[in-house]
């Protein structure tokens, strides 16, 4: 589906990068007024690419506001799909290539790369543990617009409302079990990945327990995201305690890594 101008696009892919925005926010971005921005955001509501709430689709509920409170715009599928960069259809094309002359075993070690290389340098060189919010922060500079979600019994989910592959990741789910075995390495602790946009679902969504345990830094998809030592211990951001199969708000089936 075509954009219906190029202010249009220029919105919608702003979207894209930082996630569900206010007129006011992608005013900001764009060096513009709110008045100028609001005209593509009717355009893109109309066509059935941008939808409109009174809170983001993801993330904390920030609470109640004085005065009438800002409407916030966010993709819909469409629009999602509208925004793929060019490069995914590449990327598939390049994945369809290497798994007929390499094999599925090829592919999976090109993803297990990919995911490292993604993550590469997040958290503290000291513990070699990130936290939640840090790998959230590394996912948006690439593109995710990721968030994290506190879980009411302690936990939190890892929202990522944007994938600039899904065409490949759905076509090729070694993507994604790559990128799940990585933030399980990288965040101390097995990780559940619950929803993904190339399965068709609104946002990824990882659930992550409170558990945590020491990672291991060995072969990428080896130890399949979990670490094989236990250890006591809590990262700061995510309290202790929580079962792992905590239901989070966006489950709507359950991805575990192997």
């Amino acid at each position: 589906m075509k954009f219906p101008t190029e202010a249009a696009e220029r919105v919608a892919r702003i979207l894209a990068e930082n996630g569900p925005s206010t007129a006011s926010a992608l005013a900001d971005e764009l060096g513009t007024s709110t008045t100028a921005v609001r005209r593509p955001l009717a355009a893109l509501h109309e066509a059935g690419l941008v939808e409109a709430s009174e809170r983001a689709p993801y993330g904390p509920d920030p609470g109640p506001r004085r005065g009438r409170p800002s409407r916030v715009f966010s993709l819909t599928g469409a629009g999602r799909a509208a925004c793929e960069q060019a490069y995914d259809a590449l990327a598939l094309e390049a994945l369809r290539f290497l798994a007929k002359r390499d094999g599925r075993a090829a592919v999976a070690e090109f993803a297990a790369d990919r995911a490292d290389r993604l993550l590469a340098g997040v958290g503290s060189s000291t513990t070699a543990v990130a936290t939640v919010h840090e790998v959230a922060e590394r996912l948006t500079e690439q593109g995710f617009a990721a968030s994290v979600e506190p879980l009411a019994r302690d936990g939190a989910q890892l929202c990522q409302h944007h994938c600039p592959v899904v065409d490949a990741a759905g076509e090729f789910p070694e993507l994604c079990d790559a990128e799940t075995h990585a933030l399980g390495r990288l965040l101390g602790r097995h990780v559940t990945r619950l929803a993904t946009l190339a399965q068709g679902d609104g946002v990824c969504t990882t659930l992550i327990p409170a558990q945590c345990a020491a990672p291991q830094f060995g072969n990428s998809h080896a130890d399949n995201g979990t670490p094989s030592t236990p250890q006591t211990g809590t990262p700061a951001d995510i309290p202790a305690d929580t079962p792992a199969d905590t239901p989070g708000k966006h489950q709507h089936r359950e991805r575990v890594a192997p």
